[in-house]
């Protein structure tokens, strides 16, 4: 038994923080571990070597600023880590390894909002067939990342929100797949998964506070603080969409009237253009028609960036981002969409707040949210599985 405060107990904890920050980073040289976790070169050096003659990390050569260096990443053989993210019409399945790499990613239509079972039959055997496609065997799987569309109560971990995906009523997600699967499921909604994704992967690296908004059926940010997810108490921080814009408004489905989801998203934009466009408009194809310079559609457009400009502008006032990544289909327009936001944010916003605000179309398109269900495993699990084989030195002195 290690005894706190004793020098194997600050040698255990030092390796726990050099394993953290790799696994976090994906990889990292030995100079950015001793700058990340605080400790001297020479530790970083000493555990560096411990934990690769233990397996746990694999260290390759590599430069920064032009000078040789040793770039260090969680072992392939630690273990491999399963995404999946359900939209309102996919299903997309990502399998990575702990150095965060890809190693096999798969998607397919999917009617969510019809049947829970359904969805859960399709992830499980979509899961299953990447598992045995990358050639690693089940038991290396550490845990999954699930993405659903609509707000996780904290407290019952069922979807907050029955109006979103009435066909999942009183379902439990983690419980589910977990019980299919046989490991561990952590659950978070889209947006939160999205902006996971692009800070790791994508427009919100080198940053630590940035809101990741997404528009598509419906309209909700992922908040990151200081480089966590800030999920609020209960859940539901992020849900942008319900922002009031006009108390005489649309009707929205949470029951208020001119929410910002009723002049932004998709269910409520698409009718608009379908007098002059016909039946059968999807968001993708308004975006592509704008590109192209169809008035309509730019148009509509326009107006909704100034609209998410608006919420941006709220955000901005409250919690003073640094970035805003647009994600979903919607960033694919361009700057005829991220002009209209940057205006009204410029409009509203505070102007010390806007000054420093920074707005970005999303980098991982599509795939930003099952990355960001990789990510979400990354973060949540533990370091004492990866340390088991790597033996403590007799005497780690200056650790």
């Amino acid at each position: 038994m290690e005894t706190p405060g004793s020098q194997t107990s600050l040698h255990r904890a030092n390796l726990e923080r050099v394993v953290r920050a790799v696994r976090m980073a994906g990889s990292l040289t030995q100079a950015e571990i001793a700058r990340s976790t605080g400790l001297s070169a020479a530790t970083v050096s000493n555990i560096v070597r411990e934990l690769k003659d233990g397996g746990t990390v694999e260290v390759t050569p590599t430069s920064a600023g032009g000078r040789r260096a040793r770039s260090v990443s969680l072992s392939g053989d630690a273990g491999i880590v399963i995404g999946v993210d359900f939209g309102h019409t996919h299903l997309r399945v990502a399998v990575g390894n702990l150095a965060h790499q890809v190693l096999a990613e798969e998607s397919e239509p999917l009617d969510v909002d019809a049947s829970s079972a359904e969805g859960f039959d399709r992830a499980e055997v979509l899961v299953n067939r990447l598992i045995q496609a990358t050639g690693i065997g089940p038991d290396k799987v550490i845990g999954v990342g699930l993405g659903v569309p609509g707000p996780i109560d904290v407290e019952s971990g069922t979807l907050g929100s029955t109006s979103i995906l009435p066909g999942w009523t009183g379902i439990n997600p983690s419980e589910e797949l977990s019980g299919r699967l046989g490991v561990p499921v952590y659950v978070d909604n889209d947006a939160n998964l999205g902006a996971l994704g692009e800070l790791v992967w994508g427009s919100g690296r080198g940053v630590k506070d940035l809101a990741y908004i997404k528009v598509a059926s419906g309209v909700g940010a992922g908040l990151v603080i200081d480089g966590t997810i800030y999920r609020g108490p209960g859940g539901t921080a992020g849900e942008i969409g319900h922002i009031t814009l006009d108390e005489s408004g649309p009707v929205c489905r949470c029951g208020n009237r001119g929410c910002l989801e009723t002049f932004t998203a998709a269910r409520y934009v698409l009718p608009l253009l379908q007098p002059s466009h016909g039946p059968g408009l999807t968001m993708e194809r308004v975006v592509q028609l704008a590109r192209e310079g169809d008035p309509g559609c730019r148009r509509v457009i326009g107006d909704v960036g100034r609209h998410i400009g608006s919420g941006v502008a709220n955000l901005c006032n409250l919690l003073n981002p640094s970035r805003v990544v647009l994600g979903g289909s919607l960033a694919e327009a361009g700057e005829l969409v991220l002009g209209p936001i940057r205006d009204s944010v410029s409009r509203y916003a505070i102007p010390s707040a806007a000054r420093q605000l920074s707005v970005l179309p999303g980098a991982l398109g599509g795939r930003a949210e099952v990355l960001g269900a990789l990510a979400l495993v990354l973060s949540e699990m533990g370091d004492s599985t990866l340390l088991e084989s790597a033996q403590p030195a007799a005497t780690p002195a200056f650790t």
